[in-house]
């Protein structure tokens, strides 16, 4: 046999967004009749110890040798995986998920489209390749979270797939993924424009019980919180607070107004739903404080100054202001009604209690619990004169 020269090529999400107009993050190369022996001594460092995955020595751009897969046991761990220098680029693109994540592109800048993705990247069509697709769970949370992501440019899931999909749930394949795998995917729903089609997705194949707790949202044709990720998709730039973390609580303040359970159980389903799939605190954090204060926010106008200072006490303001500005983001997306002139004021009110002067409180003789007191209720009185 004669002894074919490695080809480079680049593959995935770089072809697939550059032909679709969108920025290209990160480059995935693939190398076809190479081995690691051979990469090694063109100065590329090895990396990874199960896939032969190579970081090149300028660029430091990850480069993969092509291989096959075949299943070997449960979940998605469970495949022999072959980087025979023989195996072909049609034989490594095969074993990808979707039709338009196998396309690769040459060093001449010739497409390679042995699967027709090109073809469903016009037609807007998310589409496995081949039946090996059920045999990785995870797939099935990629494609939900694809469909999120190109939702606004108008791609569905093929039926063929979507039916695929169910029959992988019934077969409890995806009892075999991890919370950690689970939430990595979820992650990256979130930080997209519409993560609500991610979870919808998942609801309409069966696989809804993997976020129980977020099941009301989606138990009917449900426009309110597509509407409020919409508007908040638009308040994002003006804030600090992450695009992720935004979403998700805004998702859970959603429930409050689909579910018949009370503050307290709400808050408890996302603290049990943040801790299942270990969600980094700030997820819990922000999704708990934004369901906990919604009633108030929603009745700004009838508060006392007390229960005004009260709740920034509660919210820990004074060492953490910027959860003030992030909640009212938050509501103003959720509630129609929540204005601007609606945020300035809660800002007012904060910064007209801040500015009481604990030094001076010090200063007339008050003593420890009573400068806590005092404090308290000049802030209050501060508050009161403004209104």
């Amino acid at each position: 046999m004669v002894k074919q020269q490695p080809e480079v090529y680049l593959v995935g999400g770089a072809v697939r967004d550059r032909l679709l107009g969108l920025p290209v993050k990160d480059k995935d190369w693939l190398v076809v009749h190479a081995t690691p022996d051979y990469l090694l001594q063109q100065g590329y460092l090895q990396v990874g110890k199960d896939f032969p995955v190579f970081l090149h020595s300028k660029t430091k751009e990850e480069y993969a040798l092509a291989r096959t897969e075949r299943k070997t046991g449960k979940g998605y761990t469970g495949f022999y995986c072959d980087f025979s220098p023989n195996i072909t680029l049609e034989q490594d693109l095969i074993r990808r998920d979707l039709t338009i994540n196998a396309i690769a592109e040459d060093l001449q800048g010739k497409l390679h489209d042995p699967y027709h993705g090109i073809s469903d990247l016009k037609k807007k069509i998310l589409r496995h390749i081949s039946p090996a697709f059920c045999e990785d769970p995870l797939r099935v949370l990629r494609v939900a979270r694809f469909a999120a992501r190109f939702y606004q440019l108008g791609f569905q899931i093929a039926p063929e797939t979507l039916a695929l999909m169910e029959n992988m749930v019934k077969s409890g394949e995806l009892q075999d993924l991890t919370p950690e795998r689970v939430w990595l995917e979820t992650e990256k729903a979130l930080n997209t424009a519409n993560p609500e089609i991610y979870f919808q997705t998942l609801n309409q194949i069966g696989a809804g019980e993997l976020f129980n707790e977020l099941q009301p949202l989606w138990q009917s044709e449900n426009h309110m919180v597509t509407h409020a990720l919409t508007r908040l998709n638009k308040l994002l730039s003006k804030q600090i607070i992450d695009d992720k973390i935004a979403r998700f609580a805004l998702l859970c303040v959603c429930l409050t107004s689909q579910t018949t359970h009370s503050i307290q159980q709400i808050t408890q389903q996302i603290q049990q739903l943040c801790q299942r799939y270990k969600a980094p605190l700030a997820y819990q954090e922000y999704a708990i404080l934004a369901t906990q204060f919604v009633e108030q926010f929603t009745r700004t106008d009838q508060l006392s100054a007390d229960q005004i200072v009260t709740l920034f006490d509660q919210l820990d303001c004074w060492r953490k202001p910027q959860r003030l500005s992030d909640l009212c983001l938050i509501y103003q997306a959720f509630f129609p009604d929540f204005t601007a002139q609606q945020q300035q004021q809660w800002q007012h009110w904060y910064q007209l209690a801040k500015a009481v002067d604990v030094q001076q409180i010090i200063t007339a003789g008050f003593r420890q619990q009573q400068i806590k007191q005092e404090l308290y209720q000049r802030r209050v009185l501060a508050i009161s004169h403004a209104n």
